[in-house]
């Protein structure tokens, strides 16, 4: 399920985004997406590809990954994110909704960190300490 009212668009220098066509209120849930779960083997062979910065660390010990469908792998990152995911085990699957009201035009961000206001810096933002 993908609200009708969410494009894709060019992000600056982000390459693409998930934008928002209307006004969107807090807590509405805008996208549930089905994942494809993958192992700790297939986790190591995907690091060391561009699909690293797609996947998605899966499951309570964190040992699986997972490839989200529909536009979840678009949603751009910021620390001060206007929404939050949500995966389901069980179901195998990732809802997105907002933690705050979205104007018309705007475009939608997750935290990568998974808490939507977690500042913890993610991958990219990490410095390696010497």
């Amino acid at each position: 399920m993908i609200l009708p009212c969410l494009i894709i668009a060019p992000s600056g220098n982000r390459g693409r985004g998930v934008y928002t066509t209307e006004d969107l209120a807090k807590g509405t849930l805008i996208e549930v997406a089905p994942v494809i779960v993958m192992g700790k083997d297939d986790r190591r062979l995907l690091d060391q590809t561009l699909l690293h910065d797609y996947i998605f660390e899966w499951g309570g010990d964190r040992q699986q990954c997972c490839m989200a469908l529909g536009y979840v792998p678009v949603y751009n990152h910021s620390y001060q994110s206007n929404c939050e995911y949500e995966m389901d085990y069980e179901q195998a699957l990732i809802s997105i909704k907002t933690v705050r009201f979205v104007a018309a035009g705007d475009e939608l961000f997750i935290n990568y960190n998974g808490d939507w206001n977690n500042k913890t810096p993610v991958w990219f933002d990490a410095t390696d300490v010497l």
